[in-house]
């Protein structure tokens, strides 16, 4: 296993992330999955600059971006933007593309259950099999209650990797499967032949390290399941508004930062905000301290 870390948290230059990233000791990056901000023959000499590899990328579910949504039309569009997704990781020569099926977010659903599992199968397997054409596997994320009423646990991923088919698995994020499955480790040693990749925050959404996960607990099981993949930091603290902190004003960013009116939203609607550098920069480094000790 090695380090890695998404790029959605914090909208920033590529090559600032990089270089923070090969500073710390990450090997791998999981890029955010916005192929218009991500150009294949830029990338490339910066991840061979900074010694840094593409592990692959992550569906961003916002907008009309939702393949469960009753409007076909909103499932074609989602499928192409999926399928986008696959090709700028194929390009830098990455492994796998999280998706969720959903859009993040959404919490009341637009038909049947009967429905929106038959359009996640049909979705997921053309972008599963344009996948495998390309040599990147997909991996299923399953959300909390909170973010998703769609897919909450390993099982229901699970279930829907085998109909989907095409080498499809899925992704263990322990921050969500901490909160949604009875025993997390039990649902690990389980379903560890279908884990693709592995997000990881504490219980908190804070750093790993900053909260009461048991990291070498953790470790040690996914050891077992036999998973060699990037092991990809996905912190999103919470932010302090009220007076018994500091952190509105430590933690976020007080200049102008490119970011999408959707892409702003995705990260406000996850409870925390836009970081400053230097919050950010803790959170990556703490994140490192605790879990390459445990790493190859």
């Amino acid at each position: 296993m090695h380090l890695s870390a998404h790029t959605w948290m914090r909208p920033e230059p590529l090559e600032t992330t990089l270089q923070r990233l090969s500073r710390l000791g990450y090997s791998s990056i999981e890029l955010a999955g916005e192929p218009d901000q991500y150009s294949v023959e830029q990338v490339r000499p910066l991840l061979e600059k900074y010694n840094i590899e593409c592990w692959g990328t992550v569906t961003v579910q916002h907008g009309a971006r939702n393949l469960l949504a009753a409007d076909s039309q909103q499932r074609r569009s989602t499928i192409d933007y999926m399928k986008e997704v696959v090709s700028l990781a194929a390009g830098l020569r990455g492994k796998i593309v999280t998706v969720v099926p959903g859009n993040v977010g959404t919490l009341v659903p637009d038909s049947t259950p009967e429905n929106e599992w038959k359009w996640a199968v049909e979705g997921l397997r053309e972008v599963a099999a344009f996948a495998q054409e390309k040599h990147i596997r997909l991996a299923i994320e399953p959300l909390n209650r909170l973010e998703t009423y769609f897919l909450n646990r390993a099982e229901q991923a699970v279930a829907l990797a085998k109909e989907v088919g095409h080498g499809c698995g899925i992704a263990f994020d322990v921050f969500h499967l901490a909160i949604e499955e009875k025993d997390m480790f039990e649902a690990m040693r389980t379903y560890g032949q279908y884990i693709v990749d592995v997000h990881v925050a504490d219980n908190n959404r804070l750093a790993p390290g900053n909260g009461s996960f048991d990291w070498p607990r953790i470790m040690a099981t996914l050891k077992e399941t036999g998973y060699d993949g990037a092991v990809a930091v996905e912190a999103m603290p919470p932010i302090d508004r009220t007076p018994l902190g500091k952190f509105g004003t430590l933690q976020l960013e007080t200049g102008e930062v490119s970011i999408t009116p959707d892409q702003h939203d995705f990260i406000i609607n996850h409870g925390s905000g836009l970081f400053s550098e230097s919050y950010y920069s803790g959170i990556i480094a703490r994140s490192a301290e605790t879990l390459l000790p445990f790493l190859n």
